[in-house]
């Protein structure tokens, strides 16, 4: 699972993971969250994770 930094362009560190699967001939590609899920996707993620889109941000006490 990748979770690129908040801050700078998401699809180096998506790029990055990529390579790196792909040179292990790995089938699944876990990166990307609800802020950068389209990114992780057309950088080949075949696994996201979406709770923030689906519902909601999460209170903090």
């Amino acid at each position: 699972m990748t979770v690129a930094p908040l801050e700078g362009d998401p699809g180096r560190w998506f790029d990055a993971l990529a390579s790196l699967a792909g040179r292990l001939g790995l089938a699944e590609l876990s990166m990307g969250m609800s802020g950068d899920f389209e990114v992780a996707i057309a950088h080949g993620a075949t696994m996201v994770r979406v709770g923030t889109a689906l519902f909601g941000a999460r209170s903090r006490p």
